[in-house]
């Protein structure tokens, strides 16, 4: 198994790049937790010909905006003292309070560049983070995305199967712990789940119910690529709620990187909530941990195994696409269904998963009579080979189809 601490992510010379090129605005890096974002940081102080100030905000207490004012007080001082540029790395920046304003105040007022401060912020809360940039940073920053780790990455630095990577999925500190299946669960839930949840969701965000917010998390995680309408999931909840909040709690989810709600896709329409959503899990281990199977358990089961590839081809998506630009959503209408269609601007394309599910029938004929202007892919079966698919990227392969 390889060092993940040598192992560099594709991402890794992106940043160095902007670093280099683009001192006048602020690098934002977002994704989930424990996909190596701090790695990636300090691998970019080495590879940058600057002096360095890194400092973190992940404490049990959060501290105050003090803590970002003496943090850029140390770099411009060094900065200053050795008149060369110096990169500046904020990590879990959104657990500071009015963090944006005090970084737009600090950057304002370093223009003209008093001191050349190359600031990195990072975080783990796309819903705080992103925010904060569009309330207070417009026109100051630039986002970058750190996704979960793809098939390709995890091949290249753990040696894993295409079967391994959908059952333990792409979160890097967990691989150590893959030959031993009990240990790999509990370290998933305890280390990765339940921090997630406590200080990126519930400490970060009020919600009324946070029983009812871990049980819609624990309900996805059974549910994997599966349509479950608003009301049957109150049905299978204990705590009082209602569909509003049920929405509410699945958006701080998706903020979190953990589950997404697909929505029904209609063409020509602002996507909203409305309708019965697919559930997709982020990442394949917050099923695979949280499921009382066996790796083996899994593979031997075609149904449920088909439940694990269609969820990761969907995870793909949408770690893969940005959703600036794309748009991911599911298709069902009269008993016909398609299990994901993607849209940029007018262009669409439906995408069919052959990944072993009993009694699936296929909607892509039924999709295409509507929409003929559709562009289709099928995934798994007689199209696109499974490994070919997550070998490369969505842009790529939704371009061919263009």
């Amino acid at each position: 198994m390889s060092n993940t601490k040598a192992y560099e992510r594709p991402i890794l010379s992106e940043l160095r790049a902007f670093c280099m090129q683009h001192p006048s605005v602020v690098q934002a890096l977002i994704g989930p937790r424990q996909v190596g974002k701090t790695t990636l940081a300090k691998q970019l102080i080495d590879k940058l010909p600057f002096l360095s100030v890194y400092a973190s905000a992940d404490a049990p207490i959060p501290p105050g905006p003090e803590w970002i004012e003496t943090q850029w007080s140390l770099a411009a001082s060094r900065s200053t003292s050795e008149q060369q540029p110096v990169l500046l790395v904020l990590d879990e920046i959104q657990k500071v309070s009015g963090w944006s304003e005090v970084i737009k105040r600090l950057w304002d007022a370093n223009m003209p560049r008093r001191a050349d401060i190359r600031l990195l912020i990072l975080g783990s809360s796309s819903l705080l983070l992103q925010s904060g940039l569009s309330e207070s940073m417009s026109g100051r920053f630039f986002l970058h995305r750190c996704p979960h780790w793809s098939y390709s990455e995890c091949r290249t630095a753990f040696d894993w199967s295409l079967d391994q990577w959908l059952y333990f999925g792409g979160y890097p500190g967990s691989a150590e712990f893959a030959g031993h299946q009990d240990h790999w669960k509990r370290y998933v839930t305890d280390s990765l789940i339940e921090t997630v949840l406590a200080r990126d969701v519930l400490q970060l965000q009020v919600v009324r119910k946070p029983a009812l917010l871990r049980h819609l998390f624990l309900l996805s995680a059974a549910y994997p690529a599966q349509i479950l309408s608003f009301n049957k999931m109150l049905g299978q909840l204990q705590d009082a709620g209602n569909t509003t909040t049920l929405s509410h709690y699945l958006e701080l989810l998706e903020s979190a990187f953990l589950v997404s709600g697909l929505p029904v896709f209609a063409k020509g329409q602002i996507r909203k909530r409305a309708g019965s959503p697919k559930l997709i899990l982020w990442n394949n281990a917050l099923i695979s941990a949280l499921s009382t199977e066996t790796f083996a358990g899994l593979r031997g089961n075609s149904s449920m195994w088909g439940r694990l590839v269609e969820n990761a081809v969907g995870a793909y998506l949408l770690n893969a696409l940005s959703p600036t630009a794309f748009s991911i959503s599911h298709w069902r209408h009269a008993g016909h269904e398609v299990d994901f269609v993607v849209q940029r601007g007018n262009t669409i394309w439906a995408i069919e998963v052959k990944s072993g599910t009993a009694n699936k029938a296929s909607g892509l004929h039924h999709f295409r009579q509507r929409y003929p202007e559709s562009r289709c892919l099928v995934i798994g079966g007689n199209g696109i080979p499974l490994d070919t698919f997550f070998e490369t990227p969505p842009t790529t392969l939704l371009d061919t189809t263009s």
